[in-house]
């Protein structure tokens, strides 16, 4: 594993799950692989990512606990981070800790703070939450295939909307990520919901020799980078009575599209059922990845 880590270009952050527990201990886990101890936060292109440790001082298996310490010092981080956008990198979602009031404590500690993704694994399906201030995304990794081909998930913060695609191990690239404006199923924020006119912007991994918008089924217009920037972007005019926008990158043989439907009315945003748990979660929306089979061993997962 380190060897396969090592040969990554991109930085990469690691963190536990209930198997790393199962030798009672997680010396295994860091003198294997060498990774920083948990918990431990970055910045990455001006948004605070926090990584946490869920095994914790659980006993192994699903039995996740941050612990006393830990609980402190995500209060802390989050406290400090106010006016800037958080994504936490956590095994489960906060309604799984075991720990006396911890799933209730760090629940709330995410859905007040400026959390705006929670990105987790364990359920052995993709799966999609919003609970109205918060995007819960878990991912099935690149060896389970309960629930299909396996891959792994391309996410975006930008200007605090939550993007976040599935991508198959064997779909050739590129790769397209509509980052703004917000899906209606993500947007969390009254600013989210668009008007006539607004930015769109669309990350594209892999080659392409053009890549172009389109609202509903009108004409493709092109997108421009500019020198330095991450994203395509282009100015849109938003007609009455549309509901789609795509995005579509074509090179190297192959093309990909990505399609959102743009919040519109502020008032109709998702609002939460519960926090901290799948409580919100969207269901089955192939187009980001969502078989809505929830084929997994975890509490929330069906026979598999």
């Amino acid at each position: 594993m380190r060897a396969g880590l090592d040969g990554l270009r991109l930085p990469v952050h690691v963190i536990t799950g209930d198997h790393d527990m199962e030798g009672g201990s997680l010396d295994a886990f860091y003198t294997g692989l060498g990774v920083p101890r948990l918990p431990y936060a970055v910045d990455v292109r001006g948004v605070r990512c926090l990584f946490l440790d869920l095994c914790g001082p659980g006993s192994g298996g699903p039995d996740f606990r941050l612990g006393p310490d830990q609980v402190a010092w995500l209060a802390a981080e989050l406290e400090a981070a106010r006016g800037r956008d958080c994504a936490l990198f956590m095994h489960s979602y906060p309604a799984d800790l075991k720990g006396d009031g911890e799933a209730a404590r760090v629940a709330d500690l995410v859905h007040r703070g400026p959390v705006r993704l929670v990105e987790m694994g364990h359920t052995h399906y993709n799966e999609l939450a919003n609970d109205g201030r918060t995007v819960y995304a878990a991912a099935r990794s690149t060896g389970q295939i309960e629930e299909g081909p396996v891959g792994y998930a391309v996410a975006a913060i930008d200007g605090g909307v939550v993007s976040w695609r599935f991508k198959e191990l064997a779909r050739p690239w590129p790769f397209v990520l509509v980052t703004a404006p917000a899906d209606r199923r993500l947007a969390h924020d009254a600013g989210h919901a668009i008007g006539e006119r607004f930015t769109l912007r669309a990350l594209v991994l892999g080659p392409a020799e053009r890549v172009e918008f389109r609202i509903d089924d009108g004409p493709w217009q092109a997108m421009a980078r500019e020198d330095g920037a991450r994203c395509h972007a282009a100015e849109v005019v938003w007609p009455a009575g549309a509901r789609t926008v795509a995005v579509r990158a074509v090179g190297a043989g192959a093309e990909d599209t990505d399609t959102i439907e743009p919040a519109t009315d502020a008032d109709g945003l998702p609002t939460s059922c519960g926090i901290g748990s799948d409580a919100d979660a969207l269901g089955a929306w192939p187009g980001r990845g969502l078989l809505g089979t929830q084929l997994g061993p975890n509490r929330n997962g069906r026979q598999w």
